[in-house]
């Protein structure tokens, strides 16, 4: 997903906003927040594995350390 938004950003900012519409601008900024917010959402995404990737760890060690005793 990073770089399918890193490939939106790079042409997003390659378009002359000034030749736009006015409809062109409104549907440019409506891209550009929509960006914003996936980004968002990647990185949260990306903090969520983090998190998963610890409670695992914690789950396997307390599994094995339950099969000690």
């Amino acid at each position: 997903m990073a770089d399918t938004i890193a490939e939106t950003v790079d042409l997003l900012y390659t378009i002359d906003q000034e030749h736009l519409t006015p409809d062109q601008q409104i549907a440019l900024g409506a891209a550009m927040a929509a960006l914003a917010q996936a980004e968002r959402l990647d990185q949260i995404s990306e903090r969520l594995r983090s998190i998963h990737q610890v409670l695992n760890t914690f789950v396997m060690r307390a599994g094995v350390d339950s099969g000690r005793c």
